[in-house]
């Protein structure tokens, strides 16, 4: 009901929605191919790993698909009879008559909705092809849905990265890292030390599952096989290991392309091409007054690329986590960082994540926005019963919960410098 989805949820009548949708959804697919994909969230085998199944009509959500999430007959085949699978619906709106011709980018403008419905479960999305309205495995299933699953179930979903941090001495941390957008967290994700004798392997740079092992440990799994990075900002110096990635075998979305063909982003490069076409089509010079790139333009890559990948990223039964890092990016107030002094004090930290706005499109500049455990926009449930799940959990792990950390990388000092020594 409403009260379950929360002040933060676009709640609707569930019997009302699906007989809107149902009606969208006759004959919508008519004049184009509709395609079945079974796919797998997490390693194949994997006792905490989830399957679905997503029928669609949109060959873009097909190859994003194959490289974000195990698809086709590997994962058909390792679904048990038995075994829950997410009906996850999805039509970009535009069906052809027949000589009709197609356009560059199908889609509904006017008749837009992504709907979750966690008591079934079940995703239904109409009208758009992009990102993680259409890649249902994505947000919706990994995050939205899945956290309603955790909750009823005894596991944490979480919008986090998942790395392996291993001292001189040898020793191995695992960490998951939530923070809002701006904070550099796919960059964390694939960094490269440059203290001596450190070395940092990426499991995930998005989403974590997480469970208690049989050990009484916390274990994370990375839910998709794939990156589907901003690409905008993106460059060997931001992120070396990420531009390696990338280098084939990738999807490019709304980027630029240069006259010999090749893709382009604003802070790709050190000099700007002479001439571009951007990501509308359209003839680009650097004087023109646009974007060459949407600033929220992709690349969709696949993980096992990444050449700081660690070795146990599919490891069936996870990764054991030693702790957790929140935070966000603000100039002052917030310290550098500091540990909590227990699970429920990590919590409110948690729950306290803020960010100041970094561009006039998102807002007004050094305005703050609270996003909680960096789940604002992916709490599939109400945020207070979130949190409740959250206090609750410590029960499951005993003394061998991680510890839990808030860190500031962005503070600076009277003359606006930052004060994190990383930055130099």
């Amino acid at each position: 009901d409403k009260e379950d989805a929360g002040p933060t949820n676009n709640w609707a009548d569930p019997a009302e929605m699906k007989a809107k949708l149902e009606a969208l959804f006759k004959g919508c697919m008519k004049g184009r191919t509709m395609y079945v994909i079974p796919f797998c969230m997490g390693p194949l085998g994997s006792p905490y790993s989830r399957y679905g199944v997503q029928v669609t009509d949109s060959p873009y959500v097909v190859v994003n698909m194959k490289i974000m999430a195990r698809m086709g007959s590997a994962a058909l085949n390792v679904i048990p009879e038995d075994r829950f699978f997410l009906p996850c619906m999805h039509s970009v709106g535009f069906p052809l008559t027949r000589g009709q011709k197609d356009v560059p980018w199908p889609c509904n403008a006017d008749n837009r909705y992504i709907c979750h419905f966690p008591e079934d479960p079940s995703v239904m999305s109409y009208g758009s092809g992009y990102g993680g309205n259409a890649l249902l495995g994505k947000k919706c299933y990994a995050l939205r849905i899945a956290s309603t699953m955790g909750r009823k179930e005894g596991w944490l979903a979480e919008h986090c990265l998942i790395l392996g941090l291993v001292s001189p001495e040898g020793k191995k941390y695992y960490v998951c890292a939530g923070f809002p957008s701006a904070c550099g967290k796919t960059n964390l994700a694939m960094l490269v030390p440059t203290l001596p004798g450190w070395t940092v392997r990426c499991v995930g740079d998005d989403i974590a599952w997480l469970h208690v092992g049989d050990d009484g440990r916390l274990y994370a799994i990375n839910p998709e096989a794939g990156f589907f990075g901003v690409a905008p900002g993106t460059s060997y110096h931001s992120n070396w290991s990420a531009m390696v990635c990338i280098a084939k075998n990738s999807i490019f979305t709304n980027v630029a392309l240069t006259d010999d063909g090749d893709v382009w982003w604003e802070g790709m490069t050190k000099d700007t091409p002479a001439h571009l076409t951007d990501w509308t089509g359209q003839s680009w010079t650097p004087d023109c007054g646009r974007k060459a790139a949407h600033p929220n333009s992709r690349y969709t890559t696949p993980a096992a690329q990444c050449p700081v990948i660690d070795p146990d990223w599919e490891n069936p039964r996870g990764v054991p986590i030693d702790a957790f890092i929140f935070g966000g990016r603000r100039a002052g107030v917030v310290p550098l960082i500091h540990e909590a002094f227990s699970w429920e004090h990590g919590v409110f930290l948690g729950s306290i994540i803020s960010s100041e706005q970094t561009a006039a499109a998102e807002g007004k500049v050094g305005a703050v926005r609270r996003d909680p455990f960096a789940m604002l926009p992916f709490c599939g449930y109400n945020m207070g019963d979130y949190f409740g799940h959250w206090v609750d959990f410590r029960k499951y792990l005993g003394y061998n919960s991680p510890k839990i950390f808030y860190v500031n990388w962005f503070r600076r000092d009277e003359s606006g410098r930052f004060l994190w020594p990383g930055f130099g």
